[in-house]
């Protein structure tokens, strides 16, 4: 189902993001259960979480919407890949992304920028985060699309 479905069956029990994010995965349409990272302009906790099995979740990674690195590139989202990780979304930059758009995985963020994070293992993780008006609380279900991004509190595919 996708998000105009969700939003249209479920217009009361859904957060819609203000539309500040685009694309660059090569998967179009992914959806999970919530897994998040607070970081500034360091993915260390970003490459951590994503070396776990993802169990089909969707990591939201609130990088405070900083446009100075990228905290995701082509080399973490193979790593997401593999361990079953259904997409990325980044309150921030990606790089990489030719590569990006050809791997099976969703991937939303602000921008692309060349220059990689730092990597100092600050961040925290399962933490709520907000922003494009949506707040992200690990646990919860996000759905994503070309068409936006889309966070309920349950499952709403299951639902029919």
């Amino acid at each position: 189902m996708n998000t105009p479905d969700l939003c249209d069956a479920h217009a009361g029990d859904v957060q819609i993001a203000t539309p500040l994010l685009r694309s660059f995965g090569g998967k179009a349409g992914y959806f999970g259960r919530i897994a998040t990272v607070r970081c500034l302009e360091d993915n260390s906790k970003v490459r951590k979480l994503l070396e776990q099995p993802g169990e089909d979740r969707v990591l939201v990674v609130d990088g405070g919407g900083s446009l100075m690195c990228a905290l995701l590139g082509d080399a973490l989202a193979t790593i997401a890949l593999a361990n079953r990780w259904r997409g990325v979304i980044v309150h921030g930059c990606v790089r990489d992304v030719q590569v990006l758009g050809e791997l099976p995985l969703g991937v939303h963020a602000l921008a692309a920028h060349p220059r990689k994070s730092d990597k100092r293992d600050l961040g925290e993780v399962d933490v709520e985060v907000a922003f494009a008006g949506v707040r992200f609380v690990p646990g919860q279900w996000v759905f994503a699309d070309s068409n936006g991004i889309v966070v309920a509190a349950r499952d709403l595919c299951s639902d029919g």
